[in-house]
């Protein structure tokens, strides 16, 4: 196995403290359990020992890796004014922000640096905002490629920043293959164009900041809007792929016309458990073997204390070792969704623009952002709901 990232240690971590919070209490049971024997009393300790050293163990890499991410910024702090090619990019970027903010005019120097684009981008005339406010291309390309954790989609679907994007559905096929001419994925071909047109869904994210952070370093005010972007995108993009109340054309859990049935279909189980695996064993193998599932944290660990029955071993145990493929834990997945979530597409419409805004009540100052996003399930047939029935 590969190093783990930050997001993989911490799913650990909670894990191993979990298994170690049930064997704690079996612990205790057992002393006031007069039944119990020394050999199994002690048996039960070693366990708990054991678990207690693989929490400090993984606790230890987490902390060494916050060290080190610290170490990497106190670096870019430190040469952060020193004329090279990444402090000039970061000193650009402020002073973009500051430019936005002051509501003065962005230079051309500065824009150049930043990969600027031309007013004409978006047309003459054009409704949907001012050329000469276009976000400037290295900061939208790192907002959409940067890491966002808060959005766990991020590593396993698409996304692309393409205007006017259309795919096709399938990406390949074989002359004397069957693969389109049978199963769900032929009656999804056959009843839908074969190509996935993107729309333009507009929002904004609003990153407040204050004068302390306005007034300080270069590298802080870069760090701390463009935090607060990411976070908004992010934030957005799980929300139109999870929106459960009233679904839009984005949402996994869309329904038909008459609101009757999901158009991805559903698969039933009297436990989580037996939906899920219901739900991974009707994929067509095409998607199976790169199936994943979503779900909420909660709904996961309620499923394992079902199916350890007091036993602590299942905690220990990776999620992919149960359900039989990995898990991808998101808050907004009401509904476990399994299936290959390449086939699920985000795509960032024309250029985004930025602006200045100003709370009159508070006199609390944002940057703003506007975007387009549209979020398509190119395959329907390559996902399945896991629901349950009890």
């Amino acid at each position: 196995m590969g190093k783990l990232n930050r997001y993989q240690l911490e799913q650990t971590l909670s894990g191993i403290g979990q298994d170690l919070k049930a064997s704690n209490e079996k612990l205790a049971t057992m002393y006031t359990d007069a039944k119990t024997t020394l050999e199994a009393r002690t048996e039960q300790k070693n366990m708990v020992k054991d678990l207690e050293e693989r929490y400090a163990g993984v606790k230890a890499q987490l902390e060494q890796f916050d060290k080190a991410a610290q170490a990497k910024l106190n670096a870019q702090n430190k040469f952060g004014e020193n004329g090279d090619e990444k402090s000039k990019v970061i000193n650009a970027k402020a002073s973009l922000i500051r430019s936005v903010m002051a509501r003065k005019p962005v230079s051309a120097e500065i824009k150049n640096i930043l990969g600027g684009v031309k007013a004409a981008a978006l047309g003459d005339g054009s409704t949907l905002g001012d050329g000469d406010k276009i976000l400037p291309s290295t900061l939208t390309n790192e907002l959409l490629t940067e890491p966002v954790v808060t959005n766990p989609l991020r590593d396993i679907s698409t996304i692309t920043n393409i205007t006017n994007l259309e795919v096709p559905k399938v990406i390949f096929s074989l002359d004397d293959d069957n693969f389109i001419t049978d199963g769900a994925t032929a009656k999804e071909l056959a009843a839908s164009a074969d190509t996935i047109v993107f729309g333009r869904n507009k929002f904004k994210v609003f990153c407040d900041i204050t004068e302390t952070v306005l007034n300080g370093t270069n590298t802080n005010l870069v760090a701390t809007v463009n935090a607060g972007l990411q976070s908004g995108l992010a934030k957005k993009e799980k929300k139109v792929a999870f929106e459960a109340a009233t679904p839009t054309d984005m949402s996994f859990y869309k329904k038909n016309e008459a609101g009757t049935e999901y158009l991805i279909t559903a698969k039933s189980g009297t436990t989580m458990y037996d939906a899920i695996t219901a739900a991974l064993a009707d994929l067509e193998d095409d998607y199976a073997q790169n199936a994943k599932i979503v779900m909420r944290k909660a709904d996961y660990f309620a499923m394992i204390k079902d199916l350890a029955n007091g036993s602590a071993t299942l905690f220990m145990a990776q999620p992919e070792q149960i359900l039989g493929a990995p898990v991808v834990f998101c808050d907004l997945a009401t509904i476990p969704i399994v299936g290959d979530f390449t086939y699920s597409h985000f795509n960032y419409d024309l250029n985004m623009l930025y602006d200045q805004d100003k709370d009159v009540k508070t006199g609390i100052e944002s940057f703003v952002l506007t975007a387009w996003l549209d979020h398509k399930i190119k395959m329907y047939s390559a996902f399945r709901l896991a629901t349950v029935t009890p």
